[in-house]
């Protein structure tokens, strides 16, 4: 099979289990090769997802692999079934290509989570805030690439509208609210674009208070995407360059330790939403 130029998010996540799973069992690309009746060169090219891989050859592979987590393969098998992607591949020329897989993991996704300090999460952001964030980047973004990531942003948004949304639960500090990107009215009209989003009953916004004095993650941006198994759980920290995920299973239990540290600090709903609105009288 011929490997696409750009493969999925999904795809690259299945052939890394893929080669997660092969190391496990202790076998070599030679070994599991021999085992599945391909080439080593092959089944390199699975896991590093130059090349795709049907639901029934990664049966086989979990049986070669002596792998006995039924949910886990059932959800790998289910990762081969979408071999075209989505709205975002609109932006392939224009955009990172990070930014592509940070769409398409969060369309996949069970549950959302959102932590951020200085910031507004994204997913909460209207479109004036978010340009002005965008205008204000180092190094700086010429007009063109700031309306692409303005309207990028926008979509990606469609997890909190489209049918079926998923649980959303954002933890964001006071600082953030307190931001005045754009000027009063920016400001103003973000605050209460969050009132709007926190009466979504799937959605769950939550303040830290600059009262707090214990502030787990010292204020880093990170989101946490739910997969449909533990084992494809993603969490998502902004860099300077970019997005960058983190998919080990150990550091992934540690950024949900951290989430639930942070909404045991945060205030809760009502109380976060009073706060909300005496900044919006404040602005």
């Amino acid at each position: 099979m011929a490997g696409r130029a750009a493969p999925t998010a999904r795809r690259v996540r299945l052939g890394a289990e893929l080669r997660k799973l092969r190391e496990r069992a202790g076998m070599t690309t030679t070994q599991a090769a021999a085992l599945l009746g391909t080439s080593s060169g092959q089944l390199s090219n699975i896991e590093v997802a130059r090349f795709g891989v049907s639901a029934e050859r990664v049966r086989v592979a979990a049986r070669a692999y002596s792998c006995t987590d039924q949910a886990l393969i059932e959800a790998l098998v289910a990762l081969t079934g979408e071999r075209r992607g989505g709205w975002w591949e609109e932006y392939r020329d224009r955009l990172p290509a990070r930014l592509l897989d940070l769409a398409e993991i969060e369309h996949h996704g069970v549950s959302l989570r959102a932590a951020s300090g200085l910031h507004i999460p994204a997913l909460l952001q209207t479109a004036e805030h978010a340009r002005e964030v965008h205008r204000q980047a180092v190094p700086a973004m010429s007009p063109p690439e700031i309306e692409h990531r303005v309207s990028y942003g926008i979509k990606r948004q469609d997890v909190l509208y489209r049918d079926g949304a998923v649980p959303y639960r954002a933890v964001v500090h006071e600082a953030a609210l307190r931001m005045r990107f754009g000027g009063p009215e920016t400001a103003r009209n973000q605050l209460r674009h969050l009132l709007e989003l926190g009466e979504y009953p799937h959605v769950s916004i939550r303040v830290v208070p600059f009262t707090v004095t214990d502030y787990p993650g010292s204020g880093q941006s990170v989101s946490y995407v739910q997969g449909s198994v533990p084992a494809l759980d993603t969490a998502q920290l902004d860099q300077a360059h970019g997005p960058a995920f983190v998919e080990s299973a150990a550091q992934l239990e540690q950024y949900r330790l951290l989430f639930d540290r942070l909404e045991a600090v945060a205030l809760p709903g009502p109380e976060s939403r009073d706060l909300i609105q005496a900044l919006v009288r404040e602005s």
